[in-house]
């Protein structure tokens, strides 16, 4: 079984540190929690997280403790999840060089 690194008992995502993850892999977490099990429904790269219970759209996601960011959308046991259904709690370097730009641009 492949394991996801899993800090604090709130945490509702894992990181996937030993290898990648294929979907349909059973997945099990070490660190200080070591009792939770899903099964990947995608891909998941190394250093990437995996849900490991539903987060609802508008729910924190948490990692190693902290709040890393909002679901944008449901998330389910399993899914991957990465930019594409979190937006960060600690902003994004390349949207605001946009704005900045775009600001810049406008008289």
């Amino acid at each position: 079984m492949k394991k996801v690194f899993v800090v604090e008992k709130e945490d509702n995502v894992g990181t996937a540190v030993g290898e990648a993850i294929r979907a349909g892999e059973t997945v099990g977490t070490e660190g200080r929690v070591t009792d939770v099990t899903v099964v990947a429904r995608a891909d998941i790269a190394y250093g990437h997280k995996i849900a490991l219970r539903p987060i609802a759209r508008g729910e924190q996601v948490i990692k190693y403790g902290l709040s890393i960011g909002t679901a944008t959308q449901d998330i389910r046991p399993g899914d991957h999840v990465h930019v594409h259904n979190v937006e960060s709690n600690r902003g994004r370097g390349d949207r605001a060089a946009a704005q900045a730009q775009k600001g810049a641009e406008q008289p």
